[in-house]
C-alpha cells in the first residue's frame, strides 16, 4: 500500500483566470478542431463534443441533431444488426465519420461487430468505440489489438483509464483516442461501491501529457455538470470531451416522458445500473453490484437549445484567455485553485 500525497484536482477546484485579448467577439473564435490520428491516418474536423454511449443519450436520433454541428455521438450497444445497417445507410459516410459503433469486449460482442461490418456498405463503419467500465485488464489492451488488426483503417477509441501508463498502453495497442474517467459521471456509483476513481481534472491533464506525447489523443469521459466543466476539460488538454448527463433528457434521447406532479421527466441511468442490466440483460448477476444509479430528470425539449449552450460557452472562454482557435485555449489558460466550500456556495 502507498499514498499519493500530490493535490488532485477535480473541475470544481479550478476556475481559469481571464486574460488581456484582442478578439473583438465570440463570432472570431473558431471552434471546430481538425484533427490528426496516429493509427487510422485519418483528418477529421469536427467540434469535439461526443454524446455517449448510453441508453438515452447515444441514439439514432441524438446523431442526427448533432451531425449538423459536427459533433459525434458514440451509438449505445443495444440497436440490432438490421437497425444499425438501415441507419448507417440513411446517414451516408460523409455523417458516419461523426458516429461511432460501440462495442463491449466479450466474444459475441466482436462477433456482432463482424457480422455488421459485412452487411454494411464499405466506408460506412469508420469509427469504433471499445468501452468498458476497468480498461486495466490484460483483456483489455489485447481486445483493442485485435479490433486495430481486423479494422486497420477505422478510428478506434477506446477506454475507460485514468492513469498515464496505461493511456500509453492503450495507444501502443492502436487506440487512437483513449477515453479517460472512472466514476465520476452523475449517474455512475463505482467511487462509492468500490472506492476506485481519479480527480477527473487532473486525470484529463496527466493523460493528455502522455497521450500527446506519443501521437495520441483523449477524450475526457464523464463529471461535466456545467458547460464550464466541459471548457476546463478542454482548457486542461482533452481533446474530445464525452457526456451523457448534458444530453438526457431530451427529445433525441428516445426515452418515455413520465408526468408527475404537474412535471415532465425522462429516465437517465447509468450503463451498470440496475435498470440497464434489466432492460438488456435480464437483471444484474449474482457476482456483480450496481455500480449506476437511475435518475428522473425533467424533460428538456429539443438538444439543440443544449449545443447552442455548448457553442457560446466555448466562444466565450477562448474570448476570455485570447484564444482564437479551440486549439490554443489550452496554452492560454491559467488554472486557478478555489475555496470549495465558498464555490460550493457560490453555486447554490
Amino acid at each position: 500500500m502507498r499514498i499519493i500525497e500530490d493535490v488532485k484536482l477535480d473541475y470544481k477546484d479550478v476556475l481559469i483566470c481571464p486574460k488581456r485579448s484582442t478578439l473583438r467577439s465570440r463570432k472570431d473564435t473558431d471552434i471546430v478542431r481538425e484533427f490528426k490520428f496516429k493509427h487510422c491516418k485519418r483528418i477529421l474536423k469536427s467540434f469535439p463534443i461526443v454524446a455517449a454511449n448510453m441508453d438515452g443519450v447515444g441514439t439514432f436520433s441524438m446523431a442526427r441533431a448533432f451531425f449538423p454541428f459536427k459533433m459525434m455521438v458514440a451509438l449505445h450497444k443495444y440497436y440490432s444488426i438490421d437497425e444499425l445497417k438501415k441507419f448507417f445507410e440513411e446517414i451516408g459516410e460523409k455523417n458516419a465519420q461523426y458516429v461511432f459503433y460501440t462495442t463491449g469486449i466479450a466474444d459475441e460482442d466482436f462477433e456482432k461487430m463482424e457480422k455488421f461490418s459485412k452487411k454494411v456498405k464499405k466506408g460506412l463503419l469508420q469509427n469504433i468505440c471499445i468501452d468498458v467500465a476497468n480498461g486495466y485488464t490484460e483483456r483489455f489492451a489485447d481486445y483493442v489489438k485485435r479490433v486495430r488488426e481486423k479494422f486497420p483503417e477505422a478510428l478506434i477509441m477506446a477506454g475507460n483509464v485514468v492513469t498515464g501508463e496505461m493511456v500509453e498502453q492503450l495507444i501502443l495497442s492502436g487506440a487512437d483516442i483513449v477515453k479517460i474517467g472512472i466514476g465520476p459521471g452523475s449517474a455512475c456509483l463505482t467511487r462509492r461501491m468500490t472506492g476506485v476513481g481519479y480527480p477527473q481534472l487532473s486525470a484529463v491533464i496527466e493523460c493528455a501529457d502522455a497521450a500527446h506525447g506519443m501521437g495520441g489523443r483523449i477524450c475526457a469521459d464523464g463529471g461535466c455538470e456545467y458547460v464550464g466543466d466541459v471548457v476546463k476539460a478542454i482548457a486542461g488538454g482533452a481533446d474530445f470531451v464525452m457526456s451523457g448527463s448534458m444530453f438526457t433528457g431530451h427529445d433525441e434521447s428516445e426515452q418515455e416522458i413520465i408526468h408527475k406532479d404537474g412535471k415532465e421527466y425522462m429516465k437517465y441511468f447509468g450503463s451498470s445500473s440496475d435498470e440497464a442490466m434489466k432492460r438488456h440483460y435480464g437483471g444484474t448477476k449474482k457476482y456483480k453490484t450496481s455500480e449506476g444509479r437511475e435518475i428522473e430528470v425533467l424533460y428538456r425539449g429539443a438538444v439543440e437549445g443544449r449545443i447552442q449552450e455548448l457553442e457560446g460557452g466555448l466562444r466565450s472562454a477562448c474570448t476570455y484567455v485570447g484564444a482564437e482557435k479551440l486549439k490554443e485555449l489550452t496554452k492560454k489558460t491559467t488554472f486557478i485553485k478555489v475555496n470549495r466550500q465558498l464555490n460550493q456556495l457560490w453555486e447554490k
